[in-house]
């Protein structure tokens, strides 16, 4: 129906489009409010200028954005990639004398129609058929930005110029939208010529906060879900990502006032959008992309409010990674990447200005071939030096050889990469003194999970685990060498380049620390992993110390008098109890109830920052100097934890389906049995289980299918437990009886893997 509606429209509309002078502004070099000449691309803030390039672009399924003709940048509003730029002038930093030249706000008409009432209409109209009542409704609401503020603004005429507040009747908005595509096609064709007779007219004159409220209502519209109306749904957007910056501050604002399911929708609506745009199910319901390549970037960026939104909000409204667009996995994103490394944020539009779309698998995509394209850089440029001085050439060149003995694993390996870091982007090889065998990946991951869990044993000393938060945290002892806090360091960026998945209980806040800041500064002097951070984020590390913090905080009573407390804390170091202040003379300055935020953030920095900056630093410099990549600049913290853990959320059926077999095939009756018995298991058995297989309980970026999970037949009693070899991700089963038997041994196994069962 939509599409026969949208025949008619898009016929008003292309007239539109050879009116551009009509349609929002692609440059911001104007004054005033002068709304500038036509350009062929949408201006979000202000963009510079830059030369066509020479020869053109088709779109294909390798969607390129960077390489269309004309194309220009859009400025991210996420924080981690924002640039300087100017705004478009607005009537709000105008000056008191130049603003007074424009005549009043027009006056809203007085609409005094209820949600109420509303729906009154909309039942007696569907009982008697006859919708002319509601048909005038939406007509006469929709017919400009005015009348949109006359039937949903809560007083027509009061300013609402609050970020708190948009001044919009949210409930009648709702009964409004959730009405419409229940009316007859003349009613929603009507609100679709509305709509674009809105955009045409809306753009002759400045941008007031009513403008912004009719934006605000438009983009709730549900008939934008059609690709029929997608013509109408592009101008929209378009225009509100060519707003001023803050404007975009008051939108962003208003966004995270919606409901949860409001929300989702605009998200669902905007990802789809793109999606359809990238891939058309029928390309002939769309534009030519030609026409059209500035469609993606103004969703996106629209798109990039709503993620702001969710950020800020006190309870986000859905988790970080329902804002990733999965059809961009299918796209040529390296070439996105060069161009965004190439060009930055200010010239071409890319989605890395825009990371929080790209999925982690992509993420890890890019990081993974930026460092084979290093480490093939470092090879070939190994391979010419032994060329130019007329050496032999050894193919060993190619590959980071570690060789350690069991017995001196941490001292070997401490040794064998600081004599190779020039080294440490190739392919990593490992050799076990003494012992025979080619390193095919399996004694790649031994050394790994040898040396991790060497090296994060409590009697080790260098990190204390927490029972209570379930994570390791660094030793605050003082030392002259930090040697062994910059080799796990290069352990988890070797990881992270080799696609090793780490056995590793790090709090989320080492990860934020490792990206403060992402890449390494040029000024050795620089401070490192000197995070933010915050009572919540001690909370993941000392549970009971935040806790009685947190009490602090709220305790009603006079807190000198009944705590006692002064600007010095404690803790123990080697067995030693070491004191120190906070601040300067912290000893004789009492915590009171005007002081007590400052002492519990300064003790915060204390604990999480200052009393490890020198193991926590020789750790941050360890990572970076294996993944010294421009492409950390685009993962959140939690990204960085699932590239060098991988991720908590098991799903075994998929493992199913992945799985290998080995004397086996997925029909016998052992394997139908091990499926019955681990689908059946809870959670944390689950957990045991890939633990038990892999040496880890946590799946990687790509999911179940790369961890190459296999089981094997092992000619033995069934009275022997299952073994597994963790270097392999293999599982050994004997012909058990019966899945009774299976179960019994299986949950043995599983339970007591420690030092037993392992190989």
């Amino acid at each position: 129906m939509l599409l026969n509606i949208m025949r008619e429209n898009n016929t008003q509309l292309h007239q539109g489009e050879r009116e551009r002078d009509r349609l929002p502004p692609i440059s911001n070099h104007s004054s005033g409010t002068d709304r500038g000449p036509k350009l062929p691309y949408p201006s979000l803030n202000l963009i510079s200028n830059h030369k066509k390039e020479a020869g053109s672009h088709s779109f294909s399924s390798q969607f390129i954005l960077p390489g269309i003709r004309h194309g220009r940048d859009l400025p991210p509003i996420c924080p981690d990639v924002r640039q300087k730029h100017q705004h478009r002038i607005t009537i709000d930093i105008l000056s008191p004398e130049v603003r007074a030249r424009f005549a009043s706000d027009p006056v809203i008409p007085i609409r005094t129609k209820t949600a109420k009432e509303f729906q009154e209409d909309i039942e007696r109209a569907t009982v008697s058929g006859d919708w002319k009542h509601v048909h005038d409704f939406y007509l006469t609401t929709f017919d400009s930005f005015l009348e949109l503020n006359a039937a949903f603004k809560k007083e027509a005429n009061a300013p609402f110029n609050t970020i708190e507040d948009s001044g919009i009747n949210t409930k009648f908005v709702n009964a409004v939208y959730d009405a419409l595509l229940l009316t007859p096609p003349d009613t929603q064709r009507a609100v679709l010529k509305g709509i674009i007779n809105s955009l045409l007219r809306e753009w002759k004159g400045r941008r007031t906060k009513d403008d912004l409220r009719a934006y605000f209502i438009l983009v709730q519209n549900p008939q934008c879900t059609s690709p029929a109306t997608y013509v109408i749904y592009a101008h929209l957007l378009r225009q509100i990502a060519s707003l001023a910056e803050a404007d975009h501050n008051f939108l962003m604002h208003w966004f995270k006032k919606l409901s949860q399911k409001r929300f989702k929708q605009l998200v669902e609506r905007l990802h789809f959008f793109i999606s359809t745009r990238l891939f058309p199910a029928k390309p002939e319901e769309l534009p030519p992309m030609a026409k059209c390549y500035w469609w993606i970037p103004s969703a996106t960026k629209v798109l990039s409010l709503l993620n702001a939104a969710n950020s800020i909000s006190c309870t986000p409204f859905m988790p970080f990674v329902d804002f990733y667009n999965l059809t961009l996995d299918h796209t040529d994103f390296m070439e996105d990447y060069h161009t965004w490394q190439t060009h930055g944020n200010s010239t071409r539009f890319t989605f890395c200005q825009f990371p929080f779309i790209l999925s982690t698998v992509v993420k890890k995509a890019i990081i993974q071939k930026d460092s084979e394209q290093q480490m093939i850089s470092m090879a070939r440029q190994s391979l010419v030096d032994k060329v130019s001085r007329r050496q032999r050439v050894d193919m060993s060149l190619l590959f980071l050889n570690i060789k350690v003995r069991r017995l001196q694993l941490v001292s070997d390996s401490l040794d064998e990469l600081a004599r190779n870091r020039a080294d440490l982007k190739k392919k990593l090889k490992v050799t076990f003194v003494g012992e025979a065998g080619l390193d095919m990946g399996g004694l790649t991951k031994e050394w790994f999970l040898l040396l991790i869990r060497q090296i994060f044993h409590t009697d080790y000393g260098m990190f204390t685990f927490f029972k209570d938060s379930h994570c390791h945290w660094f030793s605050s002892w003082k030392c002259d060498n930090y040697s062994e806090f910059r080799l796990v360091g290069a352990l988890m960026g070797l990881a992270v380049y080799n696609s090793i998945t780490l056995d590793i209980r790090f709090p989320p806040c080492v990860y934020k620390k490792l990206l403060t800041p992402p890449v390494v500064p040029c000024d050795p002097d620089t401070p490192v992993g000197m995070a933010t951070l915050t009572l919540d984020d001690l909370q993941q590390v000392m549970p009971d110390l935040a806790h009685g913090l947190a009490e602090l905080l709220s305790y009603e009573g006079n807190v000198e008098e009944d705590f006692c407390t002064t600007f010095q804390v404690s803790q123990e170091e080697l067995g030693v109890i070491k004191s120190y202040n906070l601040k300067p003379g912290g000893d004789k300055i009492p915590v009171t109830n005007q002081n007590r935020k400052e002492y519990v953030q300064l003790y915060v920095d204390f604990l999480l920052n200052k009393s490890i900056y020198r193991q926590f630093a020789a750790f941050f410099y360890g990572f970076h100097s294996v993944c010294a990549s421009d492409a950390l600049l685009l993962l959140r913290p939690e990204e960085v934890e699932i590239l060098v853990c991988g991720s908590p959320n098991l799903d075994m059926s998929s493992l199913q389906k992945a799985a290998q077999y080995e004397g086996y095939s997925k029909t016998d009756p052992t394997i139908r049995a091990f499926w019955d018995v681990v689908l059946a298991f809870p959670l944390e058995l689950q957990k045991k289980l890939l633990h038990f297989s892999t040496g880890s309980d946590r799946v990687p970026v790509g999911g179940m299918a790369d961890l190459n999970f296999k089981i094997s037949k092992i000619d033995a009693s069934t009275d022997w437990l299952p073994i597994s070899h963790t270097c392999f991700n293999q599982i050994c089963l004997p012909t058990y009886k019966n899945k009774k038997e299976l179960k019994q041994k299986l949950t043995i196994a599983i339970s007591n893997a420690e030092g037993f069962g392992l190989e």
